[in-house]
């Protein structure tokens, strides 16, 4: 029989002998009263795995303690997390037990019950959590320790609960903990996630890694103590280690190169560590060791990234870069400081200052204070992919760094920069070069964006958007754009302003045809009492175009075509969007697509074609 009790007063007894080094006796005495009230509190309750209930409010507390290295509050909050949720206790009696501070906390990572939620009750907790970082971010860092926990202990769950535990994991809490630089929680919290939504695939990526680790390791070591010489010859002083990345991180390389296992790159990486130096700049004594290791070794072009003068959103710093090893393979290199190392383990707890905080959440409170009421999932979604996984740092022509996400295209440069801009984007520049606005960015590239008033939104730039001020401005255009009455037959395609018959379909939508149409002449044979009468609402809009397709033949002379482009583009003021020419025999064809409002307008297009000395036959086509 498990002796839980001995069990609880050895977690407890090493918390207490840990922090004792590093807090006040004041602060203790306060940590061990909030250790006795959630051991009372919980006294009765036990976990689903059958173990008192307050071993995981003392799980949850050592984590902010020992792994986050947090001071007294947080882990009081963490001893009482559940109490107000759970137990008779209230939020008042922990103010008044505790201070303002403590419950403040404790409130945030309480989930309110409610009899309706706004969204979802999961979407309203991922919000309340969210929200509480308006007072204090050593709330979401409870509640990452409290998901941490519940991870480590899902075995005991079942099935059905660990596919819904795990999915909130993948889908918040581990990009939450990606954006706050907790690199080692959002990794944990992502393999375990995995693990157990796929099982099958986690085990089998994790024999693999494993094999891959014992095939490579006597390569990798003989390649290290290589760099260590060469260090040591310069009068370098660093240590090294190698880092294996985890199932899921593979898997998910797999998926987005569609490769297998072999085939997918940086498995692993070399990290050099190096201490602080009174004589050097952290930058400097970085391309010191890349200058030694690059006397030796090959470096591939185009690979270092310097992360130390332009850190990641989430205030990750390294120097990376790619040397060859002798078997013809390239080594992924990090170079980092210790305190590089420690930050990228402790995030935005690393450093005890508002200001090295102030930066994140600037930013998400400005996401916060947009208006998201009206769709709490649109609001998640786009909340979660400002958090996901990487960012790049991208520059305008000033110099200014704008920071995206990874895949981010001009079009959500463009917003970020303002909404007009974004609204009215026609063309980008990326490093000079004239690109479409969907053209995807990679890291370091210099944007200019060209606009136009003529130049609106349109929906395919839906899937060209990854921020979520770009999606959240595009998802409000379109709402409130008019909605089309009709569908338009895909085979004749009317325009207002023809004759034209309307058949309402079982879904209560109407397709229109000209009433010339094959398709509209059999449909009256058979479903003549699903026509429609009154078409009166499709009419010429100033805000609607339709594309059109026309062929013009005629004789063929010098400045035929330049004539037929200045009449459509400047005399008529219509936008064109394709054009194919043909000539035979001194006869040409020439094909030319562009957007009119209606069919007189149309009419009015071909009458102003068919003046042009040398035109014979202008005829509207189908646009297939």
């Amino acid at each position: 029989m498990i002796d839980y009790q001995a069990q609880i007063d050895q977690s407890v007894g090493a918390l207490f002998e840990n922090i004792s080094r590093r807090l006040s006796a004041e602060d203790m005495v306060r940590i061990e009263r909030a250790y006795l009230l959630a051991a009372d509190a919980h006294s009765e309750q036990r976990r689903k795995s059958g173990e008192p209930y307050i071993i995981h409010p003392i799980a949850v507390a050592r984590i902010i303690a020992e792994e986050l290295e947090l001071g007294a509050n947080p882990i009081i909050a963490a001893f009482l997390h559940d109490v107000v949720e759970d137990t008779d206790y209230t939020i008042e009696q922990i103010r008044e037990r505790f201070g303002d501070d403590v419950a403040l906390l404790v409130k945030a990572v309480t989930k309110q019950k409610k009899a309706k939620y706004q969204h979802s009750k999961q979407v309203d907790n991922f919000r309340q959590i969210l929200e509480s970082v308006s007072f204090d971010i050593h709330a979401l860092l409870v509640k990452l320790a409290d998901r941490l926990h519940n991870m480590r202990t899902l075995s005991s769950m079942r099935s059905d609960k660990q596919m819904k535990i795990a999915g909130e994991t993948d889908y918040f809490y581990a990009p939450l903990a990606n954006r706050l630089g907790l690199y080692h929680v959002k990794s944990e919290l992502e393999n375990l996630s995995f693990r157990y939504r796929c099982p099958r695939d986690y085990s089998e990526l994790q024999q693999l890694v494993d094999n891959d680790i014992e095939q490579k390791r006597p390569h990798i070591e003989a390649f290290i103590a290589k760099m260590e010489e060469i260090l040591a010859a310069k009068g370098l002083v660093a240590r090294t280690e190698v880092r294996y990345r985890r199932p899921y991180s593979i898997w998910r390389k797999m998926q987005a190169k569609q490769c297998d296992f072999n085939h997918v790159p940086g498995r692993h990486y070399i990290r050099i560590i190096y201490p602080s130096n009174e004589h050097y700049s952290e930058k400097e004594y970085a391309l010191k060791i890349y200058a030694a290791l690059t006397d030796y070794f090959k470096e591939r072009p185009g690979s270092v990234s310097n992360y130390i003068n332009a850190p990641k959103e989430n205030g990750y710093q390294s120097f990376h870069v790619k040397l060859l090893r002798e078997q013809g393979v390239w080594e992924e290199i990090h170079i980092s400081s210790e305190r590089m190392v420690r930050n990228s383990r402790l995030g935005c707890a690393a450093e005890r200052t508002e200001q090295n905080v102030h930066k994140w959440l600037e930013k998400l409170k400005a996401i916060l204070r947009t208006d998201v009421a009206v769709n709490g999932i649109q609001f998640m979604e786009g909340v979660t992919s400002s958090f996901y996984n990487d960012d790049i740092m991208v520059f305008t022509p000033a110099g200014q760094g704008i920071i995206l996400p990874k895949n981010a295209t001009a079009l959500d440069f463009a917003f970020e920069i303002h909404s007009d801009i974004g609204r009215h984007a026609h063309y980008a520049r990326i490093n000079g070069r004239l690109c479409s606005v969907k053209t995807q960015l990679n890291r370091g590239d210099c944007i200019e964006i060209g606009t136009s008033n003529d130049i609106h939104p349109s929906e395919d730039w839906l899937s060209a958007v990854r921020t979520f001020k770009a999606k959240k401005f595009l998802h409000s255009y379109f709402a409130a754009q008019p909605k089309l009455e009709y569908i338009r037959c895909e085979h004749c395609h009317p325009l207002p302003g023809d004759e034209v018959v309307g058949f309402k379909r079982d879904d209560g939508s109407v397709i229109l045809h000209k009433r010339g149409c094959a398709t509209a002449i059999r449909l009256a044979s058979e479903e003549g009492d699903s026509i429609i009468n009154d078409l009166t609402t499709f009419a010429e809009r100033e805000d609607r175009l339709y594309p059109v397709r026309i062929r013009i033949r005629g004789i063929d002379r010098y400045h035929l075509l330049s004539d037929l482009i200045y009449c459509i583009t400047e005399q008529l003021q219509l936008s064109m969007s394709g054009i194919a020419t043909e000539t035979i025999d001194h006869i040409g064809v020439c094909t030319i697509d562009f957007s009119i409002h209606s069919s007189s307008e149309l009419e009015s297009a071909l009458r102003s074609i068919e003046a042009i000395e040398g035109v014979d036959e202008v005829s509207r086509i189908d646009i297939e």
